[in-house]
């Protein structure tokens, strides 16, 4: 078996070549988004994840009537080498017939088995596509980590939620949302 050299350098497949797969059908019946040149298997969705974001997108729906657009679990185009499937985006209303978004005013993933992924390499990936506020609904510890303010390598701010408090989203003040409401 032939190992590879320290030398050898593996070339990151890009945005657009992943889309021109996806396409030609490369990849059916895979759960799978591409995160910096990588094809990462996307963790089974069970129970609690999935009443979690219905939830939400009402939620979030009902909020953004008319302002916005509520994306679920759809691919969003982050940066040359990356796109991933957020649970929820809220995003600039428009056509994306024929492109994927790459604008959001908010990511959310929801996180049982995936949590650290959502906290590390998704966070740091949402942060250089310079979306303003980004949640990891965290299953687990029944609580809402929310991040703002990106900056190079991650988010400048970082708030927990847990029940009893309100969720005020950043670019809308107006807007919020209790934790109880998301997670019950």
């Amino acid at each position: 078996m032939a190992t590879r050299s320290t030398a050898e350098v593996i070339r990151p497949l890009r945005r657009v070549e992943y889309e021109q797969l996806v396409a030609l059908g490369a990849f059916q019946n895979e759960r799978i988004e591409l995160l910096e040149g990588e094809l990462v298997a996307m963790s089974p969705i069970g129970a609690p994840h999935s009443a979690t974001v219905e939830r939400l997108t009402r939620l979030l729906i009902l909020a953004f009537e008319g302002r916005a657009a509520v994306k679920c679990q759809s691919p969003f185009a982050a940066l040359e080498h990356s796109e991933p499937e957020p649970d929820l985006a809220v995003i600039p209303r428009g056509d994306y017939d024929s492109v994927h978004p790459a604008e959001a005013y908010l990511i959310i993933e929801v996180a049982d088995s995936s949590l650290a992924l959502d906290r590390g390499k998704k966070l740091r990936l949402y942060a250089s596509c310079v979306v303003p506020e980004y949640w990891v609904v965290n299953l687990p510890e029944r609580c809402i980590e929310v991040y703002t303010g990106p900056a190079p390598g991650g988010y400048a701010r970082y708030e927990r939620y847990e029940y009893g408090q309100l969720i005020r989203l950043s670019g809308f003040p107006e807007i919020s949302f209790a934790v109880a409401d998301v997670l019950k």
